[in-house]
């Protein structure tokens, strides 16, 4: 009796867990996941009685105080909390998966070639300057001012979510145009949170870790391919960037350029282990034994398996294997973490909103994102087009381009993360700055996806309209 719940339940859990990674690999489930955890943090902000205690939680210490026998106090990691935590450590991690997708793209995808990568790379930062414009002409010496940054940046997995949804309404190049310009944005982002959006920097610090990035370059070039040589030097990085004054999460990034692409054995040598491997396990086999393997053959498994994963390059590895926590976990506890904004009143959604001290971040970031990027991305296509830099991408016309270049406006997970780290400046006003910036960023962002999306159906409805006439 006992063996027929048991069975059933255990079919149960095969059920679930098959439905669970069906999910979470359909294009749109992480942009299902952060808006779910965002509706959450949202909530939690906002309730009276859940309000205290979420603020309370992000703001918990996490330093470890260590007192010297003479007297004094270090504190490790500096004024760590639960919400640096998460915006200090865990964000690394998504820094470092995003340096690896720009690196795979630069080693042998859509960037890895003049002719592949100029269109998308003139497309971005087109639409960087464009949004950051529209938002200097709006803030420029207010406090609001050096939020410039946060309309700059497109979230890559909206935005391709939203293509998948869209499905063969838009041709395939521009979806490859669009997830290519996403990448070089990413990699812009990255340069401007670098350059802009550090505090003072401690050149003691960072020249220290100039060096040990130097040696782990030097490393690489001797022919080093095992993880645990760049896992733990990676440590060292972070915590002299974390330091220095140089934003951690750059580390990541930097971290990422430096994982090998190259696998540590070649294609000849796998193909003759694998034939070796063949002949010994065959060599090794018991006729009479029913149970396989046997201990050699156990043996031969586990070197077939090495071998196998040495053959592909840990850059591939680590991104294959990180890109799943990456987006079911750090970025829906990023968005749980940050987007829990406490509303005080209507004015957080007055986008026109404007103050000669603040200025108005909701307008400069919504108009950013809504008609800064569109017409950012367009116009520096068209200009690459026109003085034949870059080609239009194939089967695309203008309005299916600009259509596309409207997702460009999805800022979401990068854009909060700069509105994270601006208006320091300005400390009087800063908390109520990255609340009334977050908020226009959703808001932004929600405009930007929807006209996006009708755009394109309309466009492709007047499209097939006219070859059935």
């Amino acid at each position: 009796m006992k063996f027929i719940p048991t069975y059933w339940l255990n079919k149960k859990l095969v059920r679930m867990s098959a439905s669970s990674k069906k999910f979470t690999q359909q294009p749109w489930a992480q942009g299902v996941v952060l808006i779910l955890f965002v509706v959450i943090a949202m909530i939690l902000a906002n309730l009276p009685f859940t309000r205290e205690t979420y603020h309370n939680i992000l703001e918990t210490s996490l330093s470890i105080n260590v007192t010297s026998p003479g007297g004094g106090t270090f504190t490790f990691p500096k004024e760590m909390t639960v919400e640096k935590f998460i915006n200090d450590i865990l964000m690394v991690v998504f820094f470092f998966t995003v340096g690896l997708e720009i690196k795979r793209e630069v080693v042998s995808g859509e960037l890895s070639t003049t002719k592949k990568a100029i269109m998308p790379i003139i497309a971005a930062f087109g639409g960087v300057v464009a949004p950051a414009m529209i938002y200097m002409a709006i803030n420029h010496g207010t406090a609001a001012g050096s939020g410039w940054g946060i309309p700059t940046a497109t979230d890559i997995a909206f935005a391709i979510g939203i293509l998948a949804i869209l499905g063969d309404k838009v041709p395939v190049s521009l979806k490859v145009f669009l997830t290519a310009l996403a990448i070089a944005d990413d990699l812009i982002a990255i340069l401007v949170i670098a350059i802009f959006y550090g505090s003072s920097v401690n050149l003691l610090l960072l020249g220290l870790a100039l060096v040990l990035v130097l040696g782990i370059i030097v490393m690489k070039k001797m022919g080093e391919k095992r993880p645990w040589f760049y896992f733990i030097p990676a440590i060292a990085v972070w915590t002299l960037f974390y330091y220095s004054g140089i934003h951690a999460t750059m580390s990541g990034v930097v971290m990422a350029f430096l994982i090998p692409a190259k696998p540590r054995y070649s294609k000849n040598y796998l193909f003759q282990k694998c034939k070796i491997y063949t002949r010994r396990l065959i060599k090794h086999d018991d006729i009479d034994e029913e149970d396989f393997p046997n201990d050699i053959q156990r043996k031969v498994l586990r070197d077939i398996s090495n071998t196998t994963t040495d053959s592909v390059a840990m850059s591939y590895r680590l991104e294959h294997a990180l890109s799943p926590w990456v987006n079911f976990l750090i970025m829906p506890i990023f968005a749980l973490a940050n987007a829990g904004v406490t509303i005080p009143g209507p004015e957080y959604f007055n986008i026109f909103h404007f103050t000669p001290e603040m200025g108005s971040v909701g307008m400069g970031i919504v108009l950013g994102l809504v008609l800064g990027k569109p017409i950012g991305i367009t116009l520096a296509s068209w200009i690459a087009v026109k003085t034949k830099i870059g080609t239009m991408p194939a089967r695309s016309t203008w309005p299916m381009l600009l259509a596309v270049a409207c997702l460009g406006g999805i800022g979401f997970t990068m854009s909060i993360f700069v509105d994270t780290l601006s208006f320091a400046d300005a400390p009087e006003y800063t908390h109520e700055l990255r609340n009334m910036g977050k908020v226009a960023v959703l808001m932004g962002s929600v405009v930007a996806a929807v006209l996006g999306s009708v755009l394109v159906n309309l466009v492709h409805k007047k499209k097939t309209a006219q070859r059935l006439n």
